[in-house]
C-alpha cells in the first residue's frame, strides 16, 4: 500500500491516518476513542473494499451494522452500563482492526483471521462463506478475550447481563442480512428449507454457540497471569483457525450449498457490498 505523505493524509481521533482519497492505512497509534470511531472507520473499509472490488468488505459491512445497533443501544439505554459497553464495543474492534490492518501490511496477525482474510483470494467463495468465516474468528477468538480486558479491574460477572443482551440486537439484525443475502442469491431461502435448516443460521450459529463459547472463554482467562492467558489464547486461536478452515474448505454437504449461491445475480463484489448495505 502506498506510504501517505502530508499532503495527502490527516490524523482522525481514533488514530488512524485517512488518505483524502479515503482509502485506509496504518498508524503508529491505533486507538479507538469512541464508538463513532469505529463506525467511521468501518466505513472507510466498505468504500475502499467497493473500490478495489475486495471480498473483506463483506464482513465489514455486517460489522457496521452491528455497531450501529449497539450504538443506538448505548443510546436509548437498553444496557445497564453504556459506557462500558463503549468500552467493550471499542476494545473489540480494536482486535478486528488490528488484524485487518496487519494483513494488508503483511505483518504477523492471529491464525484465525489470517485463513479469514485469506478466503478473499480464494475465487468462487460465497459471501456467506465470507460472513461466517469473520464471525468466526472475531466472535469465537476476539469477544472472548475483549471481554476479559475490559474486566480486568472489577467482576466479569457484573458484565454477563449486558453481554447476554447483545444477543438481541444480533436478533434483531439476522431478518435484515438474510434479505440481503437473499437478494444476492435468491435460491438461499428454498436451500435452507431443503436442507431442514428453517431456523435462522446467522441466529444458530452466532447465539446458541459462539457468543456463549466467547463467554465461557472470558471467564477462563480473566484475572489469569500474562503467560497463562497467551497460552489460552494461542490455543483458542488453533482451534478457532480450525473451524475457519472447515468454512473455507467445508464437507460434499456444505459445499453443495456455497457452490449453488455463487450462482448468484449479483455477480460483481461491488453490487454485493451494495446489496448488503440496503
Amino acid at each position: 500500500m502506498k506510504k501517505p505523505t502530508e499532503a495527502n493524509t490527516r490524523q482522525t481521533p481514533a488514530g488512524v491516518l485517512r488518505l483524502t482519497t479515503g482509502q485506509v492505512v496504518e498508524s503508529e497509534l491505533r486507538k479507538l476513542n469512541s464508538i463513532d470511531d469505529v463506525i467511521d472507520i468501518l466505513e472507510d473499509i466498505i468504500q475502499e473494499s467497493e473500490r478495489n472490488h475486495d471480498p473483506l468488505g463483506y464482513f465489514a459491512v455486517l460489522y457496521q451494522k452491528v455497531t450501529k445497533k449497539v450504538k443506538e443501544g448505548i443510546e436509548n439505554d437498553f444496557f445497564d452500563n453504556g459506557p462500558r459497553m463503549e468500552q467493550l464495543d471499542i476494545v473489540f474492534a480494536e482486535r478486528y482492526l488490528n488484524a485487518y490492518f496487519a494483513y494488508r501490511q503483511g505483518q504477523p496477525l492471529s491464525a484465525s483471521w489470517k485463513r479469514a482474510f485469506e478466503l478473499s483470494t480464494t475465487y468462487g467463495s460465497a459471501v456467506l462463506q465470507h460472513l461466517l468465516v469473520g464471525i468466526n474468528a472475531h466472535i469465537n477468538l476476539d469477544l472472548g478475550i475483549a471481554a476479559a480486558e475490559i474486566s480486568k479491574d472489577g467482576n466479569i460477572d457484573d458484565l454477563e447481563d449486558d453481554f447476554v443482551k447483545i444477543n438481541e440486537i444480533l436478533a434483531s439484525l439476522v431478518d435484515e442480512v438474510q434479505n440481503g443475502l437473499t437478494g444476492i442469491w435468491p435460491f438461499l431461502k428454498a436451500i435452507l428449507k431443503r436442507i431442514g435448516r428453517t431456523d435462522n443460521l446467522l441466529i444458530e450459529f452466532i447465539l446458541r454457540s459462539a457468543r456463549a463459547a466467547a463467554w465461557k472463554f472470558a471467564r477462563r482467562i480473566v484475572h489469569k497471569s500474562c503467560d497463562e492467558i497467551q497460552a489460552r489464547i494461542a490455543m483458542r486461536d488453533r482451534q478457532t483457525a480450525r473451524i475457519a478452515t472447515i468454512i473455507g474448505h467445508p464437507c460434499a454437504m456444505l459445499e453443495t450449498i456455497f457452490g449453488t449461491v455463487t450462482l448468484s445475480r449479483v455477480t460483481s463484489v461491488p453490487e454485493r457490498i451494495r446489496v448488503l448495505r440496503a
